[in-house]
């Protein structure tokens, strides 16, 4: 069944192509540029589908997984593992699509110390790799408050697995619950995964770094060592917008040399931080 819906589609996409071809003075290479394009699109569609069914699935299967480690067996340590192996099978998810993942280390960070790990933004496919990758350093993320409600596996672990919720429209409850996560963090030695730009950018060009975020950061994590991070073309899964997604692409995730804090002016190092991770992005829209 599957393989009849994937001839059909790329039917179509070869009649439109033929479609072009006869209705357009397009050069001939303009011509296989926009029949890749179109074959591309379309068979996206029953793709994302299958993607979707098997995204949801796994969120449906790991919520009830979840509060069995959280609450029955093992509590946080086997809550954090059931939330790694989740968005292990997450990223797997994207296979429907030809989507891959890459992760690579600049050095070997050793495990212990409290890491602020800040990053560039380009699509919820960014926090999968994330959260499996460096799961050895408890990372905790900051999210905004409306994933803390409604979704299956992903509100839960925000609300229980010492994650940090803040409302952006309400700069006093964010610095509030930024204060009190922050200090978890520093008692406990759990690491951060921050997006400093402070939203997605769905065209994979980097954003200034939100700076406030990261001093409070700083204040009440003393110790605490910045590593950057640069996500490239998982903009791409969401070049067409929430349906369908786009197909083929490699998302690579590199976690550069770490930079200490103590002693350090807190605007230099997030200057230094933004310098780094912009610096390594290495695809845009503007760019394709």
């Amino acid at each position: 069944m599957y393989f009849y819906t994937t001839f059909l589609f790329l039917s179509i996409a070869f009649f439109y192509y033929a479609r072009i071809s006869i209705d357009s003075n397009i050069d001939g290479y303009a011509h296989f540029a926009l029949y890749i394009c179109a074959m591309q699109k379309i068979i996206a569609y029953p793709l994302t589908v299958l993607h979707f069914i098997l995204f949801f699935l796994m969120l449906v299967i790991f919520h009830p997984i979840q509060l069995i480690c959280h609450k029955i067996w093992g509590g946080y340590d086997a809550h954090r593992k059931s939330v790694a192996i989740l968005n292990w099978f997450l990223m797997q998810t994207q296979l429907p699509l030809f989507n891959t993942f890459d992760f690579k280390f600049k050095e070997e960070l050793p495990v212990g110390p409290s890491y602020i790990f800040v990053s560039n933004h380009q699509s919820m496919f960014d926090i999968p790799p994330l959260i499996y990758h460096l799961r050895h350093y408890h990372a905790k993320f900051i999210a905004k408050k409306e994933l803390a409600k409604g979704i299956p596996s992903i509100s839960l672990n925000l609300r229980i697995g010492e994650n940090c919720a803040i409302d952006r429209k309400d700069a006093r409850q964010s610095i509030a619950a930024l204060i009190k996560f922050a200090k978890n963090v520093y008692e406990k030695k759990r690491s951060v995964v921050i997006f400093a730009e402070g939203s997605r950018s769905r065209t994979g060009v980097p954003k200034p770094f939100k700076t406030k975020g990261l001093l409070t950061l700083f204040k009440y994590i003393p110790d605490a060592v910045v590593v950057p991070v640069t996500v490239n073309n998982s903009w791409k899964v969401d070049r067409y917008g929430k349906f369908p997604y786009g197909i083929g692409n490699k998302i690579s995730v590199l976690v550069h040399e770490p930079i200490p804090i103590v002693g350090r002016n807190g605007e230099e190092v997030i200057a230094q931080a933004e310098s780094v991770v912009h610096g390594a992005v290495t695809s845009t829209a503007i760019d394709s």
